[in-house]
């Protein structure tokens, strides 16, 4: 079985887990997308109890029966919990220590994925990122 690992930005936190994946999906909803800054989510889901983590993790209920957790130091969200599926717990692939590798099998609440995703690959880029953003690509 993989061991899968991660760890938050500034490394105060860290988890693994040898449970199996019930899930790899990608989540567009309001809620995702505002915990998290960003267009979307992606997850892992494991079994709670097959998730180690060290570090001081923080919680806050974001809606009822949800608790989102983070590290206390530097606020990396690291996973996402509901009572709706009270046997898994979806931990954030951005996270994972091989997370260039995590490819996700499913997307859900598409009603609320961000039309301009879809034009993301015909915009100009750059391999890294050291200009400022409005010389990208150029």
């Amino acid at each position: 079985m993989t061991v899968l690992t991660g760890h938050c930005l500034c490394g105060r936190v860290s988890w693994s887990s040898e449970g199996p994946v019930t899930r790899n999906l990608v989540c567009h909803c309001e809620d995702c997308r505002r915990a998290t800054s960003s267009p979307f989510t992606a997850f892992v889901g494991l079994a709670p109890e097959s998730v180690a983590w060290t570090g001081d993790v923080n919680h806050f209920e974001s809606s009822r029966g949800t608790q989102r957790g983070f590290c206390r130091n530097c606020g990396t969200r690291l996973y996402f919990r509901s009572e709706k599926w009270p046997g898994e717990i979806h931990v954030h692939a951005a996270t994972l220590d091989e997370g260039l590798d995590y490819r996700p099998t499913a997307q859900v609440v598409l009603r609320s994925r961000a039309s301009w995703l879809d034009d993301l690959d015909a915009l100009p880029g750059c391999q890294d990122f050291d200009a400022p953003p409005g010389d990208a690509g150029s």
